[in-house]
């Protein structure tokens, strides 16, 4: 079962094709060595600890305009 669920991950951010994208920039940034923001994250795998601190808004989503 995947945590956090996607309904609750919806409640932070609401578009599925933004947590996804959010996510995966995230996921590349772990793999590459940056630190993890959430203490003893659950995942064991980059996505997971991802979607983990989108979930407990360690890492944020802002809207930038487009040139």
């Amino acid at each position: 079962m995947l945590y956090p669920s996607v309904d609750k991950l919806q409640k932070k951010v609401p578009s599925k094709y933004t947590i996804v994208t959010v996510a995966a920039k995230r996921a590349r940034q772990i793999q590459d060595g940056k630190r993890v923001k959430v203490t003893n994250p659950k995942s064991h795998k980059p996505v997971g600890k991802a979607l983990e601190e989108l979930y407990f808004e360690e890492i944020s989503v802002t809207n930038q305009p487009q040139d």
